[in-house]
């Protein structure tokens, strides 16, 4: 049979609606309680014991540490699900899990210790599944439908901002109308509906058994076989490089317990224990590549270079992690930023009737996602290409770094405008949203392409844990930012430069995202692109 007879024979498999439905049921319940909780804790019991000045900045920490909780936790959902459980149990398992957090928001909405508790089963449940649930539906497919898996791969994208754009866009008018109880308890019950459509196709799934890290040429075995093996005549650098990183570490997490006189007060647990991440990555990563060469002969070659493409996709996600600093701040600083806004019920175009809350802004996200892609894809790269200038995956994720950082220019320009006692609509926050929106696009809709054309097959699940990191290291980016303007040093020099500590922090974080896109051009102006798409025919 011809290829393009089995493509038109192919059927979509029974059991993928009940994933789609999972997902999106999923997404409005994740994106329904995360795009309320800052405006929720800044007027709540919860902060009451902090001053009233500082609970916003108390509310941004709470937020973003729990973001990065849930960019943290698909370590532990992969390997759990690589190891022993596969991909099915480990989704529903964690999936009550995330069930239990969202019933201890509800019912503990005047309850510091019981909502914080529901916070972490939800940063644990949804980081849990995170890695987990795209690759299930690519399981579903074989040879015989592969064509159809696109198909659906766009359809689940496009249900993930459907689900967004709704739970965004109601969310905050449920809390303002009914309060905490009803706006929390909303998503909880999406997400338990999503556990039961999940649940009901459990005897449709295709079920890839773990594979109980049996893999001799992984991305560990071969960084362990770089560092430990000896050559004759020559010392273990890397190996030295490498447990000096663990040594670092260890020391950081120490000094958290101990809290000696030169640790800064501001450094918590979960600062401490990403900085202690971030060195071993950087330290380990630094060692196996002075060292990978030694690795060939006990490995194919094929394995020991991906592991290399690997160590360099680790220096552009962490150049990429500027960009999510001021990305997740959207659903912080900038719902901050608009609730002292006016919303412009006498405008024309206005939907009043629907819109009346600043943390409604959070929609245009979503919405600005399924207009923006089809646009660039249909329109500007064609354009671009015609004009004689190849819109590559670097290219596009650096432009999409600078023009967060434009973004926030115009935040701190409406902030000035702010600042100066004029009332200002809340309609000119649309400009540094479609411009965040737009470097969106551009880095992360780009940034899983690249990094899925530079590792082997064997190697992709490593890349997938570390483009969820790359969001996690950028909230911890927010609460060093934070700690540091607690500092009175820091606040009398924010001070002598006459701006508000709020306007000054959008222009750092806009120099900070401009900073980032330089370097990051000039690395990929050598970074030497790899391709690693499997071979037509090949299976």
């Amino acid at each position: 049979m011809s290829t393009t007879a089995t493509a038109q024979s192919a059927r979509l498999p029974r059991q993928v609606p009940y994933i789609i439905g999972n997902e999106a049921c999923e997404r409005f319940s994740f994106y329904g309680m995360r795009n309320i909780l800052v405006q929720f804790l800044v007027s709540s019991v919860i902060l009451a014991y902090i001053p009233e000045a500082d609970r916003e900045g108390a509310a941004k920490d709470v937020f973003h540490s729990f973001v990065i909780g849930v960019y943290f936790f698909p370590l532990l959902g992969g390997w759990l699900s690589d190891r022993y459980f596969g991909k099915y149990n480990t989704v529903f398992w964690f999936s009550l899990i995330y069930c239990a957090g969202h019933a201890c928001l509800a019912a503990f909405d005047d309850n510091k210790t019981g909502f914080y508790t529901g916070l972490f089963l939800i940063a644990l449940g949804s980081g849990g599944i995170k890695p987990l649930v795209v690759s299930f539906v690519g399981d579903q497919f074989d040879e015989s439908n592969k064509s159809m898996a696109k198909i659906v791969f766009d359809f689940f994208y496009w249900t993930i901002n459907f689900g967004s754009f709704f739970a965004s866009l109601l969310m905050p008018l449920f809390l303002r109308s009914y309060g905490p109880a009803v706006a929390f308890g909303i998503p909880g019950i999406l997400m338990f509906i999503a556990t039961l459509i999940f649940w009901l196709g459990r005897k449709q799934y295709v079920r890839v058994p773990p594979t109980h890290g049996d893999d001799p040429d992984s991305f560990y075995n071969v960084a362990r076989t770089a560092l430990t093996r000896r050559e004759e005549g020559q010392g273990r650098p890397g190996l030295s490089v490498a447990l000096a990183g663990a040594v670092l570490a260890a020391a950081m997490l120490l000094c958290w317990a101990v809290k000696p006189g030169f640790w800064p007060v501001g450094f918590g647990f979960v600062i401490t224990a990403c900085l202690a991440l971030g060195a071993l990555i950087a330290f380990g990563g630094i060692g196996v590549s002075m060292q990978l060469e030694r690795a060939r002969g006990r490995h194919p070659d094929s394995a020991v270079d991906s592991v290399r493409a690997v160590l360099r996709v680790i220096i552009v996600f962490a150049l990429i992690t500027p960009f999510w600093s001021l990305f997740d701040q959207k659903a912080s600083t900038w719902v901050l930023q608009g609730k002292t806004m006016m919303v412009p019920h006498d405008l024309w175009w206005w939907p009043s009737w629907l819109v009346k809350e600043a943390g409604q802004m959070q929609a245009l996200n979503p919405l600005l996602v399924m207009l923006i892609i089809p646009f660039n894809n249909v329109v500007l790269y064609p354009l671009l290409r015609r004009m004689g200038f190849e819109p590559t995956s670097l290219r596009r994720m650096g432009f999409g770094i600078a023009f967060s950082g434009v973004a926030w220019i115009a935040a701190g320009a409406i902030q000035l405008w702010i600042d100066g006692g004029d009332p200002v609509s809340l309609a000119w926050q649309i400009l540094p949203y479609l411009l965040l929106t737009f470097g969106e696009v551009l880095v992360s809709a780009t940034a899983l392409e690249f990094a899925y054309s530079q590792a082997t097959q064997a190697m992709k699940g490593v890349i997938m844990a570390l483009w969820y990191l790359s969001v996690t290291f950028g909230n911890v980016w927010v609460l060093l930012t934070n700690v540091s303007v607690r500092n009175e040093a820091v606040i009398s020099r924010i001070a002598s430069t006459g701006l508000s500590e709020n306007a000054f922090l959008m222009f750092f974080f806009a120099a900070f995202a401009f900073v980032a896109a330089l370097v990051f051009a000039l690395y990929a102006w050598r970074y030497p692109m790899q391709d690693n798409y499997r071979a037509v025919g090949a299976v």
